[in-house]
């Protein structure tokens, strides 16, 4: 039978579609040597189909330990913010509450400096830091925020509220407000010497939470209505 015209996809068309063939000619699956992808010699095919399977189970391993690693990260994370969320809860002076926030986050969470300014908020407290006049620029900003700002200090006002404004390189800004049709009636910043610690790309979903809880907290510093 003459071979000629014969290619290699024709070899593996035929095969793939005679499953009966290997079962006829055992002889030939026996004897068919490739070569190991560790190094020069030669194998057998099943030599070669339990290495391919070892290779998958390793893949396979590699994947669940990140698996496992995110879940203990994702614990982790979660831990933080139930300690400091109880923190807050657990402040019964009202005027102590912003101080208390922003040390127990920068606690929990590692981060290097934190300020937090509320306007508005009652008679009380008008003589407390955190109660210090913004300017209406900063209001008006905060309120356009639909999501927290993160990126370079480029000499944002907020940023005056460190301790040490000039260490600060990148920073996150979190409007504090009840649902997001209402202007903001305060605001959080955090901030970091890292340049890639708070920047434009990352994602602000666990800052939005953050903000959600620092508003129902602070909520006691409002005035009735």
């Amino acid at each position: 039978m003459s071979t000629q015209g014969i290619t290699e996809d024709d070899i593996a068309n035929y095969l793939l579609h005679t499953p009966g063939f290997f079962e006829r000619h055992a002889e030939v699956l026996a004897s068919v040597q490739l070569t190991s992808p560790h190094g020069q010699r030669a194998v057998s095919l099943q030599e070669r189909q339990m290495e391919m399977l070892r290779e998958k189970n390793r893949g396979l391993e590699l994947r669940l330990m990140e698996m496992l690693r995110h879940g203990q990260e994702n614990v982790a994370i979660a831990d933080k913010l139930h300690r400091w969320t109880r923190a807050i809860m657990l402040t019964t002076n009202a005027g102590e509450l912003p101080g208390v926030l922003v040390a127990e986050l920068q606690q929990q969470f590692l981060i290097p400096q934190a300020g937090i300014r509320v306007w508005g908020a009652a008679d009380a407290f008008r003589v407390l830091p955190f109660a210090q006049a913004v300017s209406d620029d900063l209001k008006s900003f905060a309120s356009s925020l639909t999501l927290p700002y993160c990126g370079v200090n480029s000499g944002f006002e907020a940023a005056g509220w460190f301790a040490d404004p000039a260490t600060v390189v990148s920073l996150a800004l979190i409007p504090l407000r009840h649902g997001t049709a209402t202007p903001a009636f305060g605001m959080l910043v955090l901030g970091s010497p890292d340049p890639t610690r708070y920047s434009a790309d990352m994602g602000t979903e666990f800052l939005m939470r953050i903000g959600e809880i620092a508003s129902a907290g602070l909520h006691r510093l409002l005035p009735v209505a």
